[in-house]
């Protein structure tokens, strides 16, 4: 039997590159995606084209937060997999327009809550983001470790999506999986991301803001590699324990509910200079770099012990940032007709 999966954010950059994937491995997919305008339109427009050529995916162009849409999608499409995207992203943009996060990351998160308590699905997928590690220095950053410091609004709401998720696992034994992922990078990217600003402006012979002095490290993950995470996550449904205490040493298994926190990242922190020489390399030109002041609500460093992911699924990124970068820039000279 085909199996059925309901994707929000269909259309974003991670949705779009997860539903080609799952469509390719034979899967009916529904996605739902509201299209906004928070970067050009007609990116998402091109991947979501791309995506409606295959027959077993359909869309609705709405927003999550829409009363009774998820509902009324729930019930009717019946999914074997929820996989939960669509948010409002960016560290930045939160400081400036708080109340779109909390519309759609909030309120949004829980309509999908609520529909899936009526109509629950074998397993749900949300998608959290290192940046809940916030003021946390040990690292590399572990699903066992206190996360309770966000440097930004967008981090505050997705520490709360977790929360709001963890109570439904306990309340109504709804399974459920939260994967942090790491500045994720690749073609078809948003253009507010570093990679596609830096290559569009090294590509223009304009100057690249470098924030923190350039004293700033990331762990980049490669998209197909958080989409085999993703992917290879579904089927590792949590199960809430016997007892409290038998959760596995390193396992982030909820003692009182179904719910787990997987970090998917590339285990490797790599320094914002050499991600930047990885740009100048595949573009074969020089970047000329404005050093600026760190930018509110960011954080010097991320990095993540990814060895749950590869325990649970037997899966590790592995993409290397010069090899990812490379990727990057053919589709972007390729998309946009660039040399």
């Amino acid at each position: 039997m085909t199996r059925k999966a309901l994707v929000t954010g269909s259309s974003g950059f991670i949705g779009f590159h997860l539903c080609t994937r799952l469509l390719a491995e034979g899967w009916e997919v529904v996605g739902v995606d509201a299209m906004t305008d928070y970067y050009d339109v007609r990116i998402k427009e091109r991947r979501q084209a791309m995506l409606m050529q295959n027959a077993r995916f359909r869309v609705v162009n709405d927003r999550i937060e829409a009363p009774g849409l998820l509902h009324g999608l729930m019930e009717e499409v019946r999914p074997d997999a929820v996989v939960h995207l669509a948010a409002q992203a960016g560290v930045r943009y939160s400081i400036d327009n708080p109340e779109s996060y909390v519309e759609a990351n909030l309120i949004g998160t829980f309509r999908l809550l609520e529909a899936i308590r009526v109509f629950p699905p074998a397993h749900s997928l949300m998608a959290s983001t290192s940046s809940v590690y916030g003021a946390n220095t040990d690292m590399p950053f572990a699903e066992t470790q206190k996360a309770d410091t966000p440097m930004s609004f967008y981090a505050a709401t997705k520490k709360a999506n977790e929360a709001m998720a963890h109570s439904y696992a306990h309340l109504y034994g709804l399974p459920v999986t939260m994967f942090r992922f790491f500045t994720v990078y690749g073609p078809w990217g948003r253009p507010d991301m570093a990679l596609f600003k830096f290559t569009k402006a090294i590509l223009e012979d304009r100057p690249i803001d470098v924030y923190n002095h350039g004293d700033m490290s990331r762990d980049f993950t490669y998209v197909a590699d958080l989409v085999s995470g993703i992917v290879g996550l579904i089927d590792a449904v949590p199960v809430r324990p016997a007892t409290p205490d038998a959760v596995p040493e390193g396992d982030s298994l909820s003692p009182v509910a179904p719910f787990r926190v997987v970090n998917i990242g590339n285990s490797n922190s790599v320094r914002l200079t050499e991600f930047i020489e990885a740009i100048e390399t595949a573009t074969g030109r020089r970047a000329e770099r404005n050093y600026m002041d760190m930018q509110p609500g960011d954080v010097p460093a991320t990095w993540a012990d990814a060895s749950l992911l590869q325990s649970l699924t037997g899966y590790r990124p592995q993409t290397s940032v010069q090899d990812g970068v490379a990727r990057f820039v053919e589709w972007y000279r390729e998309y946009f007709g660039q040399k």
